[in-house]
Parts: structure tokens; C-alpha cells; sequence
């Protein structure tokens, strides 16, 4: 008897999609072949199938959940002013999504400082990075562009880890003195 394999090309998808889930309600310490397959509704050989190693698989949602802020950055019409106050749209961009969703933002990062631990994932940090920074690259040089992704990330994590306020004015301001465009 010959088994059929069902077409499923969005499997992959749905997989990641589950990753993300579990690691948004368990952390990176609950996720599993085996609990990423009973969040996604498919047999555990299908994870395996699309990703060898846990690592293959936090990569690839990494890869997703850094989507997120670099669409806001590109899609932004204040970044790409050339003449808008690049601070203001800046710091207006960190508001908007630090005050989305906590859990997503929470979970962004805990799969960005993951690399810390798993090497496999320093690339895609990397990328986040580089991509934020040429995102920016038109309104500044390149050195600046990397010193703004820097501080919104600290911005990021120090209103993440001490369960602050934003403050958008704070970031408006200090985002302007690295940009050089005056307090």
C-alpha cells in the first residue's frame, strides 16, 4: 500500500507560527519539537522534517518575529522624510510598538538575546541590526545609523526589564543628540 503525502505548503509556516506561540506563553525553555507540534496540530515527524535541530527552528522564528519593527521602520513614512525630525518619528515608532503587544515585544527579545547562548542565532540577530541600520541609512552615515539601533535597543530593554513607562519625549531627546540634530 502506497501512503499518499498530503500537500500542506503552508506547514512550514504554521510550524514557526506555533514556535513563536510557545515560546510567547513557556519562553525559549518550553519549546520542544514535540510541544511546537501538538501547538500546530501536526505530527511531531513534521517538525523534525522541516527543522533538524531546535536551533533551525528558533531561527526561523527569530527570523519572523524581527519582521515586525523592520516593517515599522521601512514602512514608516517620518523615517523616510528627508526633512521630518528623524528623532520625533523615532521615538513615535518606539512608542507605537512598545505599547502594542507586551508579550510579542518581550518575546522579540528573548529570542534576539537568545543568540547570546545559541550561536546559530547571532546571524540573525546580526541581520535584525544591519537591516534597522540601512533602513536608516538614508537620513545619516552609517556609523550614526548603527549608534541609533543601539540606543532604541537599550531604550527597548531598559523599558522591558523594569517594567517602565516609555517615555517618548526621554527617547525624542537623547535619539536627537545621537542624530546631531540638537536637543
Amino acid at each position: 500500500m502506497t501512503r499518499t503525502r498530503r500537500y500542506d505548503p503552508e506547514r512550514r509556516e504554521r510550524i514557526v507560527d506555533a514556535a513563536l506561540r510557545v515560546a510567547g506563553r513557556a519562553g525559549i525553555a518550553g519549546l520542544s519539537h514535540r510541544t511546537v507540534a501538538a501547538e500546530a496540530d501536526v505530527p511531531l515527524g513534521s517538525t523534525t522534517y522541516h527543522f533538524a535541530s531546535l536551533d533551525e527552528l528558533l531561527v526561523a522564528a527569530l527570523r519572523k518575529a524581527n519582521e515586525g519593527f523592520g516593517r515599522l521602520l521601512r514602512e514608516s513614512p517620518g523615517i523616510a522624510a528627508p526633512d521630518g525630525d528623524l528623532a520625533a518619528a523615532l521615538a513615535r515608532l518606539l512608542g507605537e510598538w512598545l505599547g502594542g503587544e507586551r508579550a510579542r515585544v518581550e518575546l522579540e527579545y528573548e529570542l534576539y538575546l537568545a543568540a547570546l547562548r545559541r550561536p546559530a542565532l547571532r546571524p540573525v540577530a546580526a541581520e535584525w541590526a544591519e537591516s534597522a541600520s540601512a533602513a536608516l541609512a538614508p537620513r545619516t552615515d552609517p556609523v550614526t545609523a548603527r549608534a541609533v539601533v543601539a540606543l532604541m535597543d537599550g531604550i527597548c530593554l531598559q523599558v522591558l526589564l523594569t517594567d517602565g513607562a516609555y517615555d517618548e519625549e526621554y527617547a525624542r531627546l537623547v535619539l536627537a543628540r545621537v542624530l546631531d540634530t540638537g536637543a
